[in-house]
């Protein structure tokens, strides 16, 4: 009978060590980086999916190695019904313990789209119809029907977005991103006006916006955006002609061949700032942060016209008379020559 009890203890013992070993084993597999992880991973969990589902997919995938002993432990710890659907990067070095967190957490890889300062509308929504990851809402509607969905029936949609890069996971419609671009424009455009000079011949955020987005055209230089939007502001109120040629081109934009002739400038458009005075009926692109804040505080050195200097580096020469001006005309000429 001790014999007999011996060996049942004994058994027992060898179990518990087993069970132990075989613990302690599979904390330090849940813990270490999965070995056959040499890249980024993506994976995507659908909705309704199991820990097992999840688990096996892996295994086939080559992600996990026991695919048997993560659902156990998800099981056994009470996070087995906590994991999200989404999309998922499983980078070099993440251990299975980490991957469960990471779905469970709900951390889900994000895209990016980026809205560049100076596009248009028509640039952004090329872009979105573009992007596979989002879900395409408004591809097909219309300008209007876009901004009524946004609540805002009484603008066009030019120059109604905010330049700047966006992340957002798989499967967030256009509709949301462009409504988070809008609300971003809407928010920086009221500080700018909050702030303006308020001598500024500005009717109404709206004309602010208008003059941000010919300052964004006109010079990619931030430390010239002032002097610019000083210029115009000058032009303005003297009752001189904008005459600055993004306008135009905007206004041709269609049959725009990438040079401006004197015929596009004698061409009669809402946009022609040669033909027309005051500004132009809506802004003409995306302002960004500097546009804005230029527009709003302009530098008024008493320049009314200015040109390029040919210099490469995008700067510009302001000049306070039209005699001033020609002679800038021509050094900028003279550049140009020497270079050929």
């Amino acid at each position: 009978m001790r014999r007999i009890l011996f060996t049942l203890l004994l058994a027992l013992l060898v179990a518990v060590a087993a069970l132990f070993v075989g613990y302690r084993q599979m904390i330090a597999w849940l813990n270490a980086p999965a070995a056959s992880v040499t890249a980024p991973v993506v994976y995507e969990i659908p909705r309704g999916s199991s820990v097992g589902g999840v688990a096996r997919d892996l295994a086939v995938r080559g992600v996990l190695e026991h695919p048997k002993v993560f659902a156990l432990w998800a099981r056994y710890t009470g996070r087995a019904t906590g994991i999200k659907a989404g999309e998922y990067e499983i980078r070099p070095g993440m251990s299975p313990q980490a991957m469960l967190e990471m779905f469970r957490s709900g951390q889900v890889l994000l895209h990016s789209i980026t809205f560049v300062e100076g596009s248009t509308f028509y640039d952004i929504r090329r872009q979105l119809a573009e992007t596979s990851t989002l879900r395409q809402d408004v591809a097909q509607s219309s300008p209007q029907q876009i901004m009524a969905k946004l609540g805002d029936t009484t603008t066009d949609p030019e120059g109604q977005f905010f330049p700047d890069t966006y992340l957002f996971p798989k499967g967030t419609t256009d509709l949301a991103l462009l409504s988070l671009s809008h609300q971003r424009l809407r928010s920086a455009l009221e500080a700018s006006w909050a702030s303006r000079d308020p001598t500024l011949p500005f009717a109404n955020p709206y004309e602010l916006l208008i003059m941000a987005s010919i300052v964004e055209k006109e010079t990619a230089l931030e430390r010239e955006r002032p002097l610019v939007a000083g210029v115009f502001i000058e032009r303005l109120r003297r009752g001189m002609r904008l005459q600055t040629d993004p306008t135009v081109i905007y206004g041709i934009r269609n049959t725009y061949d990438g040079n401006l002739h004197r015929a596009d400038l004698e061409r009669d458009t809402p946009y022609n700032t040669y033909t027309r005075a005051g500004l132009p009926p809506t802004p003409i692109c995306l302002p960004g942060a500097a546009s804005l804040k230029a527009a709003a505080q302009p530098q008024m050195s008493g320049a009314l016209f200015f040109v390029a200097t040919g210099r490469g580096d995008g700067s510009h020469y302001f000049s306070k008379t039209l005699a001033e001006h020609n002679e800038a005309v021509q050094r900028y000429l003279q550049v140009l020559r020497e270079q050929k």
